[in-house]
């Protein structure tokens, strides 16, 4: 118990006095987080949308292994695009290795899974006859998927908080791929990481205070999207 006050009342004095280096990781946590949040909903929203609304050859197998990417180790996924970025690798040439691209480009393809599978299934749940009753209506491809988004929208942005969590709590393929250098790629998971394997709780905790607060700030703007349409319908 008295390590955790004491980790209070550090990660008080680091925020109340702006630590530099608790700010600058802090900071470098929420950009590639988010950036690496926002790939893998462009890279999983639409394929997802795909899956669940095309047929084709080989759809089941290709199924089985977005699945399984949803639960894939991320120290396999670290060591994979360590393999693709390092200096003799494929895309060696491209110096991404130990920079903050490395850890989105590695993070993106954790969460990019979660987000296919949750989004394909928020849709394949939709009553099929709705879908039906649209193309009855003259409804066009592109009017079709809009609407079935639409209505697919609560599971949807639950998708993409899936998708934030799985990349805010990673820190096995980060460290892998970013080295955690400090000023560099070290983030919030890394450092704490870090910290503890010196012995040096406090701050460990102070930091693991500051990651959960931000991953609490996102995660509700994110709740808050999606949870507006259901208070507005709720009031009629």
């Amino acid at each position: 118990m008295e390590f955790i006050l004491e980790g209070l009342k550090t990660a008080l004095k680091l925020l109340l006095r702006g630590d530099k280096e608790v700010l600058q990781i802090t900071l470098l946590t929420f950009k590639v987080c988010g950036t690496a949040t926002l790939l893998s909903v462009f890279i999983g929203l639409p394929v997802g949308l795909f899956l669940a609304l095309r047929d084709f050859p080989g759809k089941r197998f290709i199924i089985t292994i977005v699945n399984t990417g949803m639960g894939l180790p991320p120290v396999v996924v670290g060591l994979w695009v360590s393999i693709l970025l390092w200096r003799y690798g494929p895309l060696g040439f491209l110096n991404l290795m130990y920079t903050p691209t490395a850890i989105i480009i590695a993070q993106a393809v954790i969460a990019s899974p979660i987000i296919m599978g949750l989004s394909m299934a928020a849709i394949q749940q939709l009553d099929p006859n709705l879908r039906l009753q649209l193309k009855a209506l003259g409804a066009s491809k592109f009017q079709l998927t809009l609407l079935l988004v639409s209505e697919a929208r609560l599971s949807l942005l639950a998708a993409v908080i899936a998708g934030f969590g799985g990349v805010v709590s990673e820190v096995g393929a980060a460290m892998m791929v970013g080295g955690n250098v400090k000023g560099l790629t070290r983030v919030l998971t890394t450092a704490i990481s870090l910290h503890v394997s010196r012995g040096e709780f406090e701050l460990a905790i102070a930091l693991g205070l500051i990651l959960m607060f931000l991953s609490f700030l996102i995660t509700y703007f994110l709740t808050t999207v999606q949870q507006r349409r259901t208070y507005n319908w709720k009031k009629y």
